[in-house]
């Protein structure tokens, strides 16, 4: 009873903060994957990368997602949606300090974990792995499945979504499994790569070139238009497709005329980056 009133008052608080998704995983899933999850992999987490590896308190992770704004990530690669990502960046680290501030305030220490967990982009090109993965907890926590390009989809937002993690010591429920695969296979992400960093075959969840893609994003790093954005804004999954009207996903294969959507585009890649 205690464990359901403090993931109320937890959601609440997410409500309070604005923030629409939140889900939560028993430190138990990544030392016991469950059977039902929507996709398999070769090789599991690695044990240094768990929870309870990195925070030996650990018994729950919450996880937190805000979402990408399609209009916005429609101009990438810009410096419009450069600064909306690090917009959603830093307020996900200060929600999820604050969350983690809430819960020990309530008698169960936590801490906060950092969106990302690398100094920066060149560090990513030598070893393409951060010391905790949140696309893999927010996969455990019921959030979405995994797509082709490697990303957390979700009904509400497709892959246009940012997550971050809080370890608590609360032993808190989990929450149900997403155990459908949102992917359709539709191989728009691999098809509009500007590197080809996304296979169009084989395995899934594929591996995906990440090396090529941390080297894409050095290069538009320098340009001040980075991250790319390419792959997840071309993918047709999420219920925010509807409410911006952008269902049409031809907008991005098609670029000539005198289109209004796509004359914005232009307009502001001409400003605020090298490009």
């Amino acid at each position: 009873m205690e464990s359901e009133t403090l993931k109320n008052d937890a959601k609440d608080k997410c409500r309070e903060l604005g923030i629409p998704l939140v889900g939560f995983a028993g430190v138990d899933r990544w030392e016991n994957p469950p059977s039902e999850l929507p996709n398999q992999f070769q090789e599991w987490i690695p044990r240094d990368f768990w929870p309870q590896s990195i925070y030996p308190e650990a018994k729950t992770v919450m996880v937190i997602g805000l979402p990408i704004q399609i209009p916005i990530l429609d101009t990438a690669p810009s410096i419009y949606y450069h600064e909306l990502y690090n917009t959603v960046n830093i307020l996900l680290d200060i929600k999820a300090y604050e969350i983690a501030n809430f819960l020990t305030e309530k008698g169960h220490p936590s801490i906060f974990l950092p969106r990302d967990g690398y100094g920066d982009i060149n560090v990513l090109i030598d070893e393409p792995l951060a010391f905790f993965s949140h696309k893999h907890a927010a996969f455990l926590a019921g959030l979405g499945s995994f797509g082709l390009n490697n990303v957390i989809l979700t009904k509400e937002y497709g892959p246009r979504v940012r997550f971050t993690s809080i370890f608590t010591s609360a032993p808190i429920k989990s929450d149900e499994l997403k155990t459908h695969d949102l992917c359709i296979r539709c191989l728009k992400c691999a098809d509009c790569c500007p590197v080809d960093a996304i296979p169009n075959s084989g395995d899934f969840p594929p591996l995906m070139d990440k090396i090529t893609c941390a080297m894409r994003s050095q290069e538009l790093r320098e340009e001040y238009r980075s991250p790319c954005g390419i792959c997840i804004k071309v993918c047709p999954v999420g219920m925010d497709r509807e409410i911006f009207n952008r269902e049409d996903t031809s907008i991005y294969f098609h670029r000539s005329g005198p289109d209004k959507i796509t004359k914005s585009w232009k307009h502001i890649r001409k400003y605020g980056s090298k490009k």
